[in-house]
């Protein structure tokens, strides 16, 4: 037996799905609150440009963190040997 699903539970839904939408409870009698498109785009908008400036700050800031505390290269005399050798002491191709 299915449970019945009561409108209380499709709350946050658009009412073109079926629900009531948010209720606006600032407002007095408490009304559905009015849909609009560009509103919700530019809050979405907002939302995402804020994600990757967070992001791309914070991923900065151990990219320097990480450099500082071990380096992210090894120096160019490491480099010319082959890091093959230096790193893992074996060779990669015997030539």
């Amino acid at each position: 037996m299915k449970p019945r699903l009561y409108q209380s539970e499709f709350s946050l839904c658009s009412p073109a799905l079926g629900g009531a939408g948010i209720i606006d409870y600032t407002a007095i009698p408490p009304k559905v609150a009015d849909y609009d498109f560009a509103a919700q785009m530019i809050s979405q908008t907002w939302g995402v440009c804020t994600t990757l400036v967070w992001s791309g700050i914070g991923s900065a800031i151990l990219y320097k963190v990480v450099d500082v505390i071990v380096g992210l290269r090894v120096n160019v005399e490491t480099e010319r040997e082959g890091l093959d050798v230096t790193e893992h002491t074996e060779r990669a191709y015997n030539m």
